[in-house]
């Protein structure tokens, strides 16, 4: 169930799509249009189960290098010392 409000900052949701951004396989993954119920003031998105669902076997697919996905440019930066 989406909730009427953001659970951080209470703020109101709005139906639209946003990515989804994970690691998986040692790379990361960008999910792109993705629907959601998405936070007007944070930018917060909630899913659906069934988009839930497909976003899980996206990445079931990354992981096991199902997947012919297009290189994006990216660059890495640690704060570590």
């Amino acid at each position: 169930m989406i909730p009427d409000h953001c659970r951080f900052c209470k703020g109101k949701l709005h139906e639209g799509t946003t990515e989804f951004m994970a690691h998986a396989a040692g790379e990361v993954i960008v999910i792109k249009d993705v629907p959601a119920y998405v936070c007007e003031q944070c930018g917060e998105a909630y899913y659906t189960t069934g988009t839930s669902r497909k976003i899980d076997g996206v990445m079931r697919d990354a992981q096991a290098k199902k997947l012919c996905m297009r290189p994006l440019p990216a660059g890495e930066v640690s704060l570590k010392g």
